[in-house]
């Protein structure tokens, strides 16, 4: 059996879980107990960016704006993979044993990014000027 002055440890963290729900609840609270509630044809109305809604909104959208959405989570991987291994440079003859092996692994991985951002390029995805329908 645990002595009971383990579990005493874990007061710090309740407490700030305490404190987190009981602050959450009181503003959820507050602005209903404070806010307006008046609905009106305006306020109910969709809104993007200033422009008024024309036709449905619920049209299809260019294949290109998740195409591109995807190649930015691809080419922000490529930064997640590359600073790490900038930080450590110094250190990787430890490592690895040599600072030209991870310098070549690193050439090697840039060359497949280079490889799919000319193929991005080549297939005209970056390209918005004109339509090309489904990619």
């Amino acid at each position: 059996m645990q002595d009971a002055h383990y579990y005493w440890n874990y007061l710090p963290l309740l407490l700030q879980i305490l404190a987190a729900v009981a602050l959450a609840g009181g503003m959820v609270a507050a602005s209903w107990l404070i806010g307006r509630r008046r609905n009106t044809r305006a306020k109910l109305d969709a809104y993007e960016c200033g422009i008024p809604v024309e036709g449905d909104t619920r049209g299809r959208f260019s294949v290109g704006f998740y195409m591109v959405a995807m190649l930015f989570i691809l080419f922000d991987v490529e930064a997640v993979f590359m600073l790490p291994w900038a930080v450590i440079y110094r250190e990787l003859p430890k490592i690895a044993g040599s600072r030209l092996f991870g310098f070549w692994e690193m050439l090697v991985y840039l060359g497949f990014v280079a490889v799919g951002i000319f193929y991005v390029w080549k297939k005209g995805i970056l390209d918005w000027s004109q339509d090309k329908g489904d990619l």
